[in-house]
């Protein structure tokens, strides 16, 4: 039987065929066939190391690189490979010094430029990567690779315009290409161009409609662009096209509760974790979703695990103090801000946060020094500003604080849709119309609606919107031409000339300590409603006490300002004195079930609105309430009032006095520390002996 003879030649051809069309385990075959024939044959050797170096076999592929360099010093292709080899087994300045010798060998050896730019980047030397890439577009301007990886470390040099023509340049070169069209967007994206970044994104998903991480990255930008809802819809379908894919779930989760639906968020945020369980920024936004939901511990549990993860994650240090001064834990929340600082000691959150719990814990000139950093590291930090003003306020700086006050006006869902009329300036109005806004809670509209007659002053129509519950308390106070219903739409619906903001009139009137406007009563009772409640309690002959133990529970500062009915229960003791619980809400429940031997008469259920409210203070001897609008109320209409004021207080009742400029009736009782009524409660009951002994002897 005959047998054909193939010649060395025919071999070499025929497994170089076979490697050329992926047959690699036939090449390598016949690569090795070759080399027990002839041992020197320098392309079999070097055909070796390059199917070795296809194959992720790097060492395998230096030892072959090598010895085809021994055999032929001057082969620059065998040097661009072998420094290939060498990068991917990580021996990086190898890589570099072979590569050099290449282009050293093959001076116009494009492909050498374009790794050993890699190269560089891989080892962080920028700035050599960018020549290199340079230089290897230069040699081979139609290198779609070296136009990708040069825009990607332009990006990371936060060379944003040079980035993003290059992206362009891919995109011309290979106007089909997705991943261009992506890379795109995200450069326009840090650009801060979000609609040009939007059709970059939505260009390369027209182009390759499952491509999941455009959709991930085209909803980070809608997200950006505040359109929440197309955000969403995006993420959902890159998780639908790729549900394994962490990243957008946590997004998704991070949107959903920008939205308030936090359930949802959290959902979103365990699919991140479950697939990727070392996720510390999806750990850290768990943590914020449950504390939207009141999950507190739980909240506490998944930042610090972010942060066991990441020990050095600032913003999940900053979200702890958060947290554990939501427990009433403010040395280690200070413990937390300061960490933040120190990783990132341009962290303007954190140190306005850090500014939040030193004012908490009565420290203001270090507050107000806090402050300060984060104004001046983020000028336009609006709450950081606004916290400033709190702690000016506070002590007394009304020039500064008023100014800084106005900050507030800037917050998310604060100002009215009141773009064509121009905001007022206090100037004398001759005859035009004004609309004053309230704002924030009923106590602070019951406060400063004494401004209300200073406005009438300046000439014009003053009509005030508020909530309906205050309309009959309001309707005949002083400098009020027409009360409308406050619209859950901010839209005004009524025609004016100018409108200003109910809180901005102190500053407006240039506000001082000793110009506040305190001619009391500046509220008006209903006499008909007084007689009624006078008939309604008059078979009493005890000294009458409203009594306030709770505010609005969405308060910020609720947990600290509040008390319970049980710390009232220390007045029980005391002879001829009758309880009315004023309460409104759901904290008057305590009054149905009151501490042991405490007799207190609810009147919630007479109470319709305010009007009636002022009209049950008018016929009480005194009231005793928490910082709410009780206090206001029963100080605007001139009875006495005992406010119990919590450590530390709110901005208007100033620091270390007993009465207040506000109220010429009030007496201030305030914590000596965080959290402790029972000092106050020890002086409250001592007064009430006293103010009874007095009573006592008037009657005599």
């Amino acid at each position: 039987m005959s047998q054909m003879v193939i010649d060395n030649n025919d071999l070499l051809h025929e497994a170089l065929t076979l490697h050329q069309v992926g047959n690699l385990g036939v090449a390598e075959k016949h690569y090795n066939e070759l080399l027990e024939k002839q041992p020197d044959n320098v392309d079999a050797i070097f055909l070796m190391g390059t199917l070795n170096l296809q194959q992720g076999n790097f060492d395998a592929a230096c030892m072959f690189f090598r010895k085809a360099l021994e055999l032929e010093p001057g082969h620059a292709t065998a040097h661009g490979n072998l420094g290939t080899a060498l990068q991917g087994s990580g021996r990086l300045d190898e890589a570099i010094a072979i590569y050099r010798k290449a282009i050293a060998l093959k001076p116009d050896y494009a492909d050498a430029y374009y790794n050993i730019g890699n190269t560089f980047k891989a080892q962080g030397k920028l700035e050599e990567a960018v020549v290199s890439y340079r230089k290897a577009i230069q040699l081979k301007p139609d290198n779609i690779e070296a136009y990708g990886n040069l825009g990607n470390t332009l990006r990371e040099q936060s060379k944003l315009e040079e980035a993003v023509e290059c992206y362009r340049q891919m995109t011309v070169l290979k106007p089909d290409f997705a991943k261009a069209h992506s890379n795109l967007g995200a450069a326009l994206q840090e650009s801060n161009k979000l609609d040009e970044s939007i059709s970059s994104y939505k260009k390369a998903i027209t182009l390759e409609p499952d491509y999941a991480m455009a959709y991930n990255n085209l909803g980070s930008v809608l997200q950006e662009s505040g359109k929440l809802e197309e955000a969403i819809t995006c993420y959902n379908r890159a998780v639908e096209l790729k549900p394994d894919y962490a990243e957008a779930h946590n997004n998704l989760g991070i949107v959903l509760h920008k939205t308030r639906r936090f359930s949802d968020a959290i959902i979103s945020h365990n699919r991140a974790i479950r697939l990727k369980p070392d996720y510390a920024e999806a750990h850290n936004n768990l943590g914020s979703s449950l504390l939207e939901q009141g999950r507190l511990n739980e909240a506490v549990t998944s930042v610090s695990l972010a942060l066991t993860l990441n020990p050095d994650y600032t913003e999940a240090h900053n979200n702890l103090g958060v947290l554990l001064l939501e427990q009433g834990k403010p040395d280690e929340a200070m413990a937390s801000y300061t960490r933040a600082i120190e990783l990132k000691p341009d962290y303007a959150e954190a140190h306005n946060n850090l500014g939040t719990v030193l004012q908490e814990s009565g420290r203001l000139e270090e507050a107000i020094a806090s402050y300060e950093w984060a104004i001046t590291l983020k000028p336009d930090y609006a709450l950081a500003r606004l916290n400033r003003s709190f702690a000016l306020l506070l002590t007394g700086n009304f020039k500064e604080g008023w100014h800084e006050y106005e900050w507030r006006l800037l917050l998310k869902d604060h100002t009215p849709e009141t773009a064509v009329q121009p905001m007022w300036d206090g100037k004398p109005l001759n005859g035009k119309s004004i609309l004053i806004h309230t704002e924030q809670g009923f106590g602070d509209i019951i406060q400063f609606v004494r401004y209300l007659p200073m406005v009438k002053a300046q000439g014009g129509r003053v009509t005030i919107e508020c909530q309906q519950s205050l309309h009959r308390l309001l309707r005949k106070c002083d400098g009020v031409d027409e009360i409308v219903e406050k619209t859950t739409t901010r839209t005004p619906i009524i025609q004016f000339d100018f409108h200003a903001h109910l809180l901005s009139l102190p500053g407006i009137f240039d506000t001082a300590l000793e110009s506040i406007p305190s001619n009391i009563p500046y509220i008006t009772v209903d006499p008909e409603l007084v007689e009624q409640w006078r008939i309604r309690l008059d078979d009493n002959s005890d000294l009458n006490i409203g009594i306030v133990w709770a505010g609005n529970r969405h308060h910020a500062r609720d947990r600290d300002r509040s008390c319970s009915l049980t710390d009232f229960a220390t007045l029980t003791g005391i002879p001829g004195i009758s309880l009315y619980s004023l309460q409104k809400g759901p904290a008057s429940i305590e009054s149905n079930y009151p501490p042991e031997g405490m007799n207190i008469i609810n009147l919630e259920n007479e109470l319709v609105d305010f009007a009636d409210t002022a009209a049950a203070i008018a016929n009480m001897d005194l009231v005793i309430s928490v910082d709410t609008a009780v206090a206001h109320l029963t100080g605007a209409i001139g009875k006495p009032v005992w406010t119990l004021l919590p450590f530390p207080p709110d901005w208007r009742w100033l620091l270390d006095r007993e009465e207040s400029p506000w109220y010429p009736d009030m007496r201030l009782f305030r914590q000596m520390r965080p959290n402790d009524w029972t000092n106050v409660f020890e002086q409250i009951v001592a007064q009430c002996y006293i103010i009874k002994r007095q009573t006592e002897l008037l009657k005599c």
